[in-house]
């Protein structure tokens, strides 16, 4: 079986200023326009644990506990979407593993995902994206900040979406 994520034919891999290589437009992409569709293994955080090696901080959390990862060397960049973090997206989930255009993008822009949009784990990690409203320090307790559920609204993945409105 072939693992792959989907990627928009208007967008393109290349080096980005914020980490290793991004996403970016190559053309216009208006709202709600689905970016990427997220592929890979449903593995626990056991198993997470295990592949560190692979995966590094590759995986997509879909659930409390739940993760879609390359569990191989060889389906690391198929499974990749290359979507760094910002404190200042321009993307977000619909559901758990759809990537869609929070407003509309321009060719060129660098598209980038809040990770508090779909982690609530004990990772962290410190912000380089340079924005001007960056953190500093991204946590997976960042879901739980009412500015952040304030500014994203829906954008949050499902299963946050949950605990956000006392679902679970």
């Amino acid at each position: 079986m072939h693992l792959a994520s989907y990627r928009s034919p208007k967008t393109e891999s290349k080096k980005s200023s914020i980490e290793g290589s991004g996403r970016f437009a190559t053309a216009a992409i208006n709202k709600g326009e689905i970016i990427a569709i997220r592929s890979g293994h449903i593995i626990n955080g056991k198993q997470l644990a295990q592949h560190e090696a692979i995966i590094g901080g590759a995986e997509h959390q879909i659930a409390d506990d739940l993760y879609l990862a390359p569990l191989s060397a060889m389906e690391f960049n198929d499974v990749m979407c290359f979507i760094n973090h910002s404190c200042t997206p321009n993307v977000g989930v619909m559901g758990n593993i759809i990537i869609v255009a929070m407003r509309d993008i321009q060719a060129g822009e660098e598209l980038c995902l809040d990770y508090a949009m779909i982690f609530s784990n004990e990772k962290s990690f410190q912000c380089r994206c340079g924005s001007a409203l960056c953190r500093k320090m991204v946590t997976g307790n960042d879901w739980q900040r009412p500015d952040l559920q304030a500014a994203y609204g829906d954008y949050f993945a499902s299963y946050l979406l949950q605990k956000i409105n006392g679902r679970f």
